[in-house]
This record gives C-alpha cells, sequence and structure tokens, in this order.
C-alpha cells in the first residue's frame, strides 16, 4: 500500500514578536494622540458653542437646557468616536495575527 504524498504547506510569513511590538507600540500612541486630541477639540467646541448660546438666550434655565444638551450631543458623539477606534484596533490585531 502507498501512501499519498504529504502535503507541506507554504510558510506564513510573519515577524517575530520582537518586531512587531514596536509598530504596535507606535500604533497605540498615534490612537492615545488621536484620543486626546479630539477630546481637546470637543472641550473648544463646547467652549466655543457657550460663548455663542450666552448673548443669544436670555433666560438662564433656557440657556442651562440648551448647554445641557449640547453636553451631551458631545458625550455621545465621544462614546461613538471610541468605540469606533476600539473596533479599528480590533480590526487590526486580527489581521496583524492572521
Amino acid at each position: 500500500m502507498t501512501q499519498a504524498p504529504h502535503k507541506t504547506e507554504a510558510p506564513h510569513k510573519t515577524e517575530p514578536a520582537h518586531k512587531a511590538e514596536p509598530r504596535w507600540a507606535e500604533l497605540s500612541e498615534d490612537i492615545l494622540d488621536s484620543i486626546e486630541a479630539g477630546r481637546n477639540r470637543g472641550i473648544e467646541a463646547v467652549r466655543s458653542f457657550i460663548d455663542e448660546v450666552n448673548p443669544a438666550v436670555d433666560g438662564e434655565s433656557e440657556r442651562k437646557t440648551v448647554v445641557d444638551a449640547a453636553l451631551k450631543l458631545t458625550e455621545e458623539l465621544v462614546t461613538t468616536q471610541i468605540e469606533f477606534i476600539r473596533s479599528v484596533v480590533r480590526s487590526a490585531g486580527k489581521a496583524a495575527n492572521k
């Protein structure tokens, strides 16, 4: 009885772990910088919004309602941005591990 020839798989081209780490560390640093920059832009946008709302809205309670709504919107936008970045990082991690 003869055996079927053994198939050999092509070796996967992967970088050694020590070479991949600096690239991931750099990517992580870029992501953190991006989050920080987005947070700072969000804070500045809220400040600018408040500066424009104050003279346009007469009553204190109306102003508070508008500002609270703007802060809620900002929080939702930042949460969405963070979820997106997490998704990108997960996808990049899966792609790198293939």
